[in-house]
């Protein structure tokens, strides 16, 4: 049985990976040639530079999420991607929150459109879970980071953000409240987070 051929393999390739980056076509050994034919042909479509997807697939939330990734490696989904990914919120940003380090430079990325957090030491750490999306690891922030963050960064978000996605952590993750007062103290929130808690009971 002979080889498959290189537009089938590069079609199967993005099937499987949701969003295809250029530079991954030299580990499978497949010319950007390939990439060019398929795109003029209406099969794929480029979505930004360096990223192609299929012309049918569906772009909702959770791609934009994988392709942020991709774009940013080193960022982390963070406040509200990060409490949309742990449905701990009713808001639907049509940004990718990312976080970086506060020493990296800031991402040229046309697409998707990312809000960019600069957070340092343990802040940037701490509470970061590996989730696959479409195909594609995702670093997110866990939830109980992610309500604390939403403390630090309310007048970013809104406070009543902050408030519905403490209330909703609380419901879901009825014995997390020390996971909780973990990171609320990593991120310096705990003195403002405490009567917010001690309400909710």
């Amino acid at each position: 049985m002979g080889a498959q051929p290189p537009t089938k393999k590069l079609l199967d390739l993005v099937r499987k990976a949701g969003v295809l980056r250029t530079r991954e076509l030299e580990n499978h050994g497949i010319s950007r040639v390939y990439l060019k034919r398929l795109v003029d042909s209406g099969q794929l479509e480029r979505i930004g530079r360096g990223l192609y997807t299929l012309v049918d697939a569906d772009l909702g939330e959770k791609a934009s999420l994988a392709q942020a990734s991709k774009r940013v490696p080193h960022g982390v989904i963070c406040l509200l991607s990060a409490l949309r990914l742990h449905g701990l919120t009713t808001q639907n940003p049509f940004e990718v929150w990312i976080a970086v380090d506060q020493n990296a430079r800031r991402p040229a990325v046309s697409y998707p459109p990312l809000r960019i957090i600069h957070l340092s030491g343990k802040a940037f750490t701490s509470g970061i879970e590996d989730h696959r999306v479409e195909g594609i690891n995702v670093r997110v922030y866990c939830a109980a980071k992610t309500v604390a963050d939403c403390f630090k960064f309310r007048n970013k978000i809104g406070t009543d953000v902050a408030l519905e996605a403490l209330r909703d952590y609380r419901r879901k993750y009825r014995s997390g409240v020390d996971e909780l007062w973990r990171y609320a103290k990593v991120v310096r929130v705990a003195r403002v987070m405490q009567p917010y808690l001690e309400a909710l009971g």
